[in-house]
């Protein structure tokens, strides 16, 4: 292994951003999926209307870590009261925090965890502190970064000491300098 140098560095950053935030979007596309196909379908099967298009504003605004999920409940639950009555907008109620405050606020730090490879609490701490000082930014973007800080920080410390460990090549000796006889002095 040749000693670290700046671009090993660069590509162990990259690639340790890009791979956290892929695994990241990776575990909340599913999620997402999950909390669309749950809410539309208990849309559709309450007769709400526009079923299909809070299907999809679920799926969506999945992306945004908690405040995504007050968005699209209230969405769903607005469109039914207004379209089928309180008893209508209570069932979907239940359906909305059923899907998105159990799923999203329980399962998806464990999954984010697991995708990560972080602790559930670092990753709800890490979210809450960079959405209060950050904003919606902060709350979506903070779980992957924290994860490529540390594995890249680990990468780097482990090339590091692989570079001591690794023998140095010995110098070469230099040619010694043969006196001229046909020079004086």
């Amino acid at each position: 292994m040749t000693p670290i140098t700046r671009p090993t560095v660069a590509q162990t950053i990259t690639g340790g951003v890009i791979t956290s935030l892929r695994g990241y979007f990776r575990g909340v596309t599913i999620v997402a999926a999950f909390n669309g196909v749950l809410v539309g379908v208990g849309s559709l099967l309450l007769g709400v209307p526009l079923a299909g298009t809070i299907g999809v504003v679920t799926f969506v605004t999945a992306y945004v870590p908690f405040i995504g999920a007050f968005v699209a409940g209230t969405l769903a639950v607005v469109i039914a009261l207004g379209a089928k009555g309180l008893s209508t907008a209570l069932i979907m109620l239940v359906i909305v925090v059923l899907a998105n405050g159990l799923l999203q606020n329980l399962v998806q730090p464990f999954a984010m965890g697991a995708a990560l490879h972080l602790n559930p609490l670092v990753v709800l701490v890490a979210t809450i502190g960079a959405g209060c000082i950050f904003g919606t930014l902060g709350l979506i973007l903070a779980a992957p970064l924290l994860s490529a800080a540390v594995h890249i920080t680990t990468d780097i410390g482990r090339a590091r000491v692989l570079a001591r460990l690794e023998p140095k090549p010995r110098p070469e000796q230099a040619p010694q300098r043969v006196p001229d006889a046909t020079r004086p002095g």
